[in-house]
């Protein structure tokens, strides 16, 4: 435990010492979200409409208003819940009998149920969801800040330790009594008391100037962050255990936080999404970190609604870190 602790506090010293990064982590995500909710305060989109049961149905029966951007779903409840948000205009069912729902509370349900009527009189029943609108940036908020975590994480261990083997640093620790366990798991600790603080002090500053919507536990939120970092601690880890080069471990990082950005449902519902991309997001643990945030924030989930997230987090977490454990290389290969 000695060990590992003066590891822990040396690591902590040389983070805060670095101004520069200490800044940057605070002010990224604060830039990214005021610049999101500035540029897209008045963001608008075509009429988009759900469609459960048969799609070739739907289709025919809304041939006529070709405008419409028409997203396929086989679950009711997450539907009818994208339509309580106004992410959806419309939901219209074709089994076992044709009708639609609409938000009683959407401006843009009045006409779309006008329009519909118009060109299919008498062929549809109506029902109703009311719900207040979430906005694209209080939807894509949870998304920014998980992204930031994501990098903090990333960098700010895997990249570091690259940089130890390379400059002959972990070379030295060889001849001392620390273990490899012992050095992954204070990095992994510093890194996680570093990124979750400064998640913190951004969360808590853009919400007191923002007011974007945090529905649910505060607690849970900070749960989900935690679990969410240490595995994406664990992977970067991971990744640095044998990289000798800083060029090589950028591009790699590089190559593992795009994708994730892009598939994990951080910037746009993958709603309509081919079946594989939505799979294969399911691997990523962005995915399972930016789903129960924004579950949390936006709809008030509770525990059992996002265990399921959670226990995936933790399952990453510990393979992941068990494989750098064990394929860890003090020095150059």
């Amino acid at each position: 435990m000695k060990n590992f602790l003066a590891l822990f506090f040396a690591r902590n010293r040389e983070f805060y010492r670095d101004k520069g990064s200490l800044g940057w982590s605070i002010l990224f995500p604060l830039i990214l979200i005021f610049g999101l909710s500035f540029a897209l305060s008045n963001d608008k989109t075509v009429y988009k409409v759900g469609v459960l049961g048969d799609m070739a149905s739907a289709r025919i029966l809304l041939k006529d208003l070709p405008w419409l951007d028409i997203v396929a779903y086989d679950n009711e409840a997450l539907a009818l819940r994208r339509l309580t948000r106004h992410q959806l205009d419309m939901v219209i069912s074709t089994s076992p009998a044709a009708h639609y729902w609409i938000n009683t509370r959407s401006k843009k349900a009045f006409f779309l149920e006008k329009a519909l009527l118009s060109v299919a009189p008498g062929k549809l029943t109506a029902a109703s969801v009311s719900g207040q609108e979430v906005g694209y940036v209080a939807w894509v908020v949870p998304g920014i800040l998980c992204m930031s975590l994501m990098f903090s994480c990333l960098y700010g261990v895997g990249y570091v330790i690259v940089r130890y083997r390379d400059s002959g640093v972990l070379k030295r620790f060889m001849a001392t009594p620390v273990t490899a366990l012992q050095f992954l798991g204070a990095q992994a600790a510093s890194r996680l008391l570093v990124s979750i603080s400064t998640l913190v002090v951004v969360f808590v500053g853009s919400h007191w100037l923002l007011h974007f919507p945090v529905e649910g536990s505060w607690l849970l939120l900070l749960l989900v962050a935690i679990l969410g970092a240490l595995s994406m601690i664990a992977l970067s880890l991971l990744c640095a255990a044998r990289i000798n080069s800083l060029e090589f471990m950028n591009g790699l990082l590089n190559l593992l936080s795009w994708p994730m950005m892009m598939l994990s449902g951080l910037w746009f519902s993958l709603d309509a999404a081919p079946a594989f991309i939505r799979g294969l997001s399911q691997l990523m643990p962005l995915t399972h970190l930016v789903n129960p945030a924004r579950a949390i924030m936006i709809d008030g989930a509770g525990f059992t609604d996002v265990l399921n997230d959670l226990v995936i987090l933790l399952i990453m977490t510990v393979v992941l870190m068990t494989l750098a454990a064990r394929s860890f290389r003090w020095q150059k290969d």
